[in-house]
């Protein structure tokens, strides 16, 4: 199903004029390989594969990512697409990720959607200019660095107040 096919699927949004895709040169880490049924000393390479499973470690707790929940009030330039682009680029260096897709789009007569897909999970923005509010979240895992992105954030959109929530995700996988 192509893209253009999909977002119309939703009622009422009609064809995303406004939306912004990432470029097909961005470079891209290649993903490990699947788990095969192989056995050695005892062990599957499956169990030695989860070993370097990309999970995270924080604070000492094992967890399949750190998603942070954050607000910003009183921010500025949340209607500004080419603004928010490159600052979800800047956020994505800043933590050390790997960006695979950027997709944003406009609302008329203001506000900005997207996500910025990660090879490490996502950030994801919803902006809400006329009340000088702008709601993400960032999903990391391995070892990118969510905690990264608040300075960014704060800096860019000139955020009198950053509220941030931390969820451990995936503690008991």
């Amino acid at each position: 199903m192509s893209q253009n096919a999909l977002l119309r699927s939703v009622k009422g949004l009609g064809i995303p004029g406004t939306a912004r895709k990432e470029d097909k040169k961005a470079k891209l880490k290649v993903a490990a390989p699947a788990p095969q049924a192989d056995r050695q000393n005892g062990q599957s390479l499956h169990s030695r594969i989860l070993q370097k499973d990309h999970f995270a470690v924080r604070n000492g707790v094992r967890c399949a990512g750190v998603h942070l929940i954050v607000d910003l009030h009183g921010a500025r330039r949340l209607n500004d697409i080419d603004h928010i682009e490159a600052t979800l680029r800047r956020c994505v260096e800043a933590a050390n990720a790997t960006l695979l897709h950027i997709h944003l789009h406009h609302f008329q007569p203001s506000g900005v959607s997207g996500v910025a897909v990660l090879a490490e999970s996502h950030i994801s923005i919803h902006t809400w200019p006329e009340a000088g509010y702008a709601a993400l979240d960032v999903f990391m895992c391995g070892s990118a660095d969510p905690d990264k992105c608040i300075p960014v954030l704060r800096e860019a959109f000139s955020a009198k107040r950053v509220g941030v929530n931390e969820l451990l995700r995936g503690q008991t996988a």
